[in-house]
């Protein structure tokens, strides 16, 4: 059954008018495929701008069973549909996590394939493409390919980070990592500005976790004043979840609410407490991966006019002169960000679209305002000086130059695209946006 819905990415922004057809059999997902001159495949709608939306759109979440299991290999085989949440709840009380996990677990495999998510471990273990050992798609002819870093490995390296204009992502194979705690052994480090955090990503480079907030409405000596958080796996505690309560947004929150006034206060009281509690201290899994998780429905914040999220990385080579750049423009023109995350990456892998590089990747929230939008065309330029690109699972409005500027292996992608769906029937808004054709 194929029924019309108002639709959007995590973002709010924008809303559309969608055909939705539910995936709930691989059958249906060919019938819908195959009767639909376009279509793109969405999951659990967590991708902030327009890279799921599309005039019709193939709903995968109903795809959602484990198949199946080694323990041995830490192997799980999945439909596209499960969610991040699943496998933890599945796998966990026997020991296993993710190996690649990004800021929320209410995403689906799917999504996490097409985005090639990262973490806080990028500079360890790379993106979610390095422990997925294969991925069954099906083409526009809606024949099913398994592909894998062996098998049709450029097809796989053109769907880890393509954002589902490859195919529809059926299932795949997923390599989990063997912890002995559901807890996480955290250091707090206050760092005074900029120069700061960069030196002590680098002393903590060797701790498989870290992550920073940063003020990016902080002036003058406090440019870039940040609270730094790495972890490692506990060795002991348990492998049960504490029972966290939930809090929910019943309601979105005034436009412009959250302005540069609230997010100055708050980036303030922050930066206080964590210089007051910086340390060590034991934290739940879900206090240090998903802290977001915990506030349902937290994009209503932003208001009915909803926020976009500009996520962009810079090399290392002159990182540091580029992230000084644009905090600088973002202070002076005061458009602060209640959301502000520098993770350090490591190299780059081989897939054509993947976003992370060796360097530094900032993420910032942004409502809806006027002037943002020019503004952020501003800071594009200021990306693309200093050799960076933008993320596409966090894109609602870059323009195509940005997007070849940023990703040199895009003629290798489209290469591949047109080789297995060579009428484009696999599109979104995103795509036609950006001419990926």
């Amino acid at each position: 059954m194929v029924m019309p819905s108002r639709i959007s990415g995590w973002g709010r922004y924008p809303w559309i008018e969608a055909q939705i057809a539910v995936a709930d059999t691989t059958s249906a997902a060919r019938k819908h495929l195959l009767a639909w001159p376009d279509c793109i495949a969405r999951g659990a709608g967590k991708s902030y701008g327009d890279s799921a939306l599309s005039q019709n759109v193939l709903q995968m979440t109903p795809l959602n069973r484990i198949l199946a299991f080694d323990a041995d290999r830490g192997e799980v085989v999945c439909e596209a549909g499960v969610g991040l949440d699943k496998l933890i709840d599945a796998f966990l009380p026997k020991g296993f996590f993710l190996s690649v996990t990004p800021g929320t677990k209410q995403i689906t495999v799917g999504g996490a394939i097409a985005s090639d998510v990262h973490g806080k471990n990028h500079h360890r273990c790379g993106c979610f493409s390095t422990c997925v050992n294969w991925i069954d798609l099906m083409s526009a002819a809606g024949e099913i390919i398994r592909c894998s870093p062996q098998q049709h490995p450029e097809i796989f390296q053109a769907t880890c980070g393509g954002m589902g204009l490859t195919g529809i992502i059926l299932a795949a194979a997923l390599r989990l990592q063997p912890i002995k705690s559901a807890w996480i052994d955290q250091k707090t480090i206050y760092c005074r500005d900029l120069d700061a955090v960069l030196a002590a990503f680098d002393e903590f480079a060797d701790m498989p976790y870290s992550v920073a907030w940063i003020d990016c409405l902080a002036k003058g000596a406090c440019l870039g004043r940040s609270v730094l958080m790495v972890g490692e796996h506990a060795g002991c505690g348990g492998l049960s979840l504490p029972e966290k309560p939930t809090a929910t947004i019943p309601f979105s929150f005034p436009n412009g609410a959250l302005n540069s006034a609230s997010i100055r206060l708050f980036n303030t009281a922050y930066a206080w407490v964590h210089r007051r509690h910086a340390g060590e201290s034991r934290v739940s899994l879900d206090q240090f991966f998903y802290p977001l998780d915990g506030i349902a429905n937290w994009n209503r914040m932003y208001g009915n006019r909803g926020f976009l999220q500009y996520q962009f990385v810079l090399p290392r080579s002159g990182g540091a002169d580029g992230l000084l750049a644009i905090l600088s423009a973002i202070a002076g023109m005061g458009m602060g960000s209640f959301l502000a995350v520098l993770k350090l990456f490591g190299p780059a892998n081989r897939n054509f679209l993947s976003f992370p590089m060796d360097g530094y990747t900032l993420a910032l929230d942004f409502g809806i305002q006027p002037g943002l939008l020019p503004f952020l065309d501003r800071l594009d330029r200021l990306v693309a000086r200093f050799g960076g690109r933008i993320y596409l699972t966090k894109d609602v409005r870059m323009a195509p130059w940005m997007l070849k500027e940023g990703y040199p292996l895009l003629d290798r992608f489209l290469q591949v695209k047109r080789s297995i769906d060579p009428h484009n029937r696999f599109r979104s808004l995103q795509s036609n946006r950006l001419e990926i054709a």
